[in-house]
């Protein structure tokens, strides 16, 4: 395939002047925020229905979608065995990290969880949930109980896990092997646990079903699962009340907040001040930030828990913090899909193309026996300004401050359902949109800072991105350097 072929990370392919300062667009934001809130605090809802405990919807095991998932993984896997490991050459890269990782997610967010039927480790755990088959390996016909203290740990330990390979083991993690083999050691495993715990481990464990699953209770369409259709029915369902659900929520708006962060001249500044013996991809390095990523969870999990405390205590309510932050959870998850949406958008059209030369040679090798014509060949070069930076950046700047409007709409609708005193739940929704605020405008900031000119540091706001930008080359598939 050819190589030298130009495609952008998250950053703009070209800096972008804002028509106002950056201090007035923060303020632009937060204010439509604000009013949103001011208009909606008056208006009475009315009672939402009552569900039992969140479950994650599983459908029946279909022997034929089953084999078609895991042909599918097979295929990929044998892909980025067989193939070549230059990044750019093979499709699994490319497969997982921008499709399944993002795109998928993203499609759920907008139409409903559509995945299970393609998701090869869930057809493998549905395959080994077998009473007969446990009673000739464990001697037992049933399931294990899943321990209530494991909760949602496990999605969300392989969660964080995930996006660290993307994020900060990437020079590592993204090669095909290694992307093939972990894809292949966490189908096995999901094959035991689901002999062990049976659906249990479908709904709490397995990182993708779970994922693509809470993305789903935004989509349009529920496929099964619970709540109204329409955008965001599936949020009148509530988050379970425990601390291992709420981790993975926030873990959703953590993980695209700390890959914002990364794009940033203070995230670069940090990386100048590092001693010389700790570069971009040593262990050391690969640590701290793993650390520094873990520490930003627990200070955002910090920041919305005392939140949840203070709407608590404004509203007159008794229940604990973690009950609090659940019931609030609908209101974060619309800004968590906004953001991760406004942060790719550029990078899955542009790098998306690379399918096209991809599927027409997966494995990357000159022995494919398999010739297709334009665009599924190397004389295909990919659109890199298919559409003008400022349509990414109006676009976005509209996705989040509309979702952050959404958010305070949820947030209203659950304080003032849940507690019948007018007064005290109006009281109760100041402290939340205090961080509604406060996050529109932290997100707004770390959107703008790859993009904004600021001509007193120009000359070094450029090199520092392209650093940046090159430290994620081999996570997002470049072809080439920025």
């Amino acid at each position: 395939m050819k190589m030298g072929l130009p495609v952008f990370a998250h950053a703009f392919g070209q800096r972008y002047e804002l028509p106002i300062s950056l201090k007035l667009f923060l303020l632009g934001g937060a204010s439509v925020v604000f009013l949103s809130f001011l208009l909606v605090i008056q208006r009475r809802v009315s009672a939402q229905p009552k569900y039992a405990k969140e479950e994650i919807h599983l459908k029946k095991f279909n022997w034929v979608w089953a084999i078609v998932s895991i042909i599918i993984l097979g295929l990929l896997a044998a892909t980025g065995l067989f193939g070549s490991q230059e990044i750019p050459e093979n499709i699994l890269p490319t497969i997982f990290w921008l499709v399944i990782w993002i795109a998928v997610p993203l499609s759920c967010g907008v139409v409903g969880n559509w995945t299970q039927r393609l998701n090869p480790f869930v057809s493998i755990a549905q395959l080994t949930d077998r009473a007969s088959l446990r009673q000739r390996l464990l001697g037992r016909s049933k399931a294990l109980k899943w321990p209530s203290w494991l909760g949602w740990w496990p999605a969300a330990a392989l969660f964080f896990l995930i996006a660290c390979g993307e994020l900060i083991y990437n020079q590592t993690a993204v090669k095909p092997a290694v992307t093939a083999g972990a894809l292949l050691i966490y189908f096995i495993a999901s094959a035991f646990l689901g002999l062990l715990y049976g659906q249990a481990w479908l709904q709490r464990g397995e990182v993708f079903h779970v994922l693509y699953s809470t993305w789903g209770k935004l989509g349009v369409l529920r496929f099964g699962s619970a709540g109204k259709r329409g955008f965001a029915g599936g949020l009148e369902v509530p988050f379970e009340a425990t601390i291992s659900r709420v981790a993975f929520v926030l873990l959703l708006l953590v993980s695209v907040s700390f890959d914002g962060l990364l794009s940033t001249p203070l995230w670069s500044r940090f990386q100048h001040h590092l001693p010389g013996s700790i570069t971009i991809g040593s262990g050391v390095y690969m640590l701290l930030a793993t650390l520094i990523f873990a520490a930003l969870a627990f200070i955002i999990w910090l920041f919305f828990d005392s939140i949840a405390g203070l709407v608590s205590r404004a509203g007159g309510r008794t229940m604990n913090r973690t009950a609090e932050l659940a019931g609030l959870l609908p209101s974060l998850l619309p800004i968590s899909f906004g953001y991760l949406l406004a942060h790719n958008i550029e990078y899955l059209i542009v790098n998306g193309q690379l399918l096209f030369p991809l599927i027409g040679n997966p494995i990357g090798k000159e022995s494919w026996p398999i010739h297709l014509a334009y665009p599924f060949n190397d004389n295909f070069e990919p659109h890199t300004h298919l559409l003008p930076s400022s349509f990414y950046w109006y676009f976005s700047v509209v996705v989040i401050v509309f979702v952050h409007v959404v958010a305070v709409i949820l947030a209203h609708r659950h304080l003032a359902s849940s507690n019948k005193n007018i007064v005290l739940a109006r009281r109760a929704e100041y402290p939340w949109v205090v961080a509604m605020v406060a996050y529109t405008m932290l997100s707004l900031w770390l959107l703008a800072q790859p993009l904004v000119k600021e001509k007193s540091k120009e000359s070094y706001i450029i090199p520092v991105n392209s650093q940046v930008a090159e430290a994620k080359e081999s996570t997002r598939a470049h072809i080439s350097d920025l």
